[in-house]
């Protein structure tokens, strides 16, 4: 699909019905604007329709990818474009959890395929009494453990570099495979 010149699209608002009656009758100017119709149509159809372009369930397969620009999805072209289309979606939300371990398990969960066990230090305490003793030093090291989300086996080179990407840079990252959740 493209954004081309659609033929026999009819204008919603032809130019030539909104001139002032001096021109109204005139046949050259209704020609001319009628030429500038055909020309704006397909824009005005457009426009008319934006919220549809917007909205990626709606927005047509070729548009997809520059939404998920606008949104910074990460998008597989294998994916197909269902999975591509929720991507899209739900990318805004996706964003509000990262650099949390929910965020970094849902993220290796769609990206990899695997299910996760985050642990870290978090490096955050609290004590009901004043005074109370201070925490440890927090961990510097953040520790996923995966295992397969379906039948095939855990791509542990893809896993590692996703935990990477997401980990804070002052933090280093290990990735174990487990047999299953235990």
């Amino acid at each position: 699909m493209t954004r081309a010149a659609v033929p026999h699209l009819p204008s919603r608002y032809p130019i030539g019905d909104r001139l002032p009656s001096l021109y109204a009758a005139d046949d050259f100017a209704q020609r001319f604007t009628s030429g500038l119709d055909v020309v704006l149509a397909p824009i005005m159809s457009t426009l008319d329709t934006i919220a549809e372009y917007l909205d990626p369930m709606l927005t047509p397969e070729d548009f997809l990818a520059w939404l998920a620009e606008w949104v910074a999805a990460d998008l597989e072209p294998d994916w197909p474009e269902h999975a591509r289309r929720s991507a899209v979606a739900e990318a805004v939300a996706e964003h509000r959890w990262r650099g949390t371990a929910r965020g970094l398990r849902e993220q290796l969960l769609r990206h990899a395929n695997v299910h996760a066990r985050v642990r870290d230090g978090g490096g955050v305490a609290w004590s009901t009494t004043p005074s109370g003793q201070l925490p440890d030093s927090p961990t510097r090291e953040v520790v996923v453990e995966v295992w397969p989300a379906g039948p095939e086996p855990v791509d542990e080179r893809r896993v590692a570099a996703l935990v990477a990407a997401a980990c804070p840079v002052h933090l280093s990252s290990s990735v174990r495979v487990v047999s299953g959740e235990s």
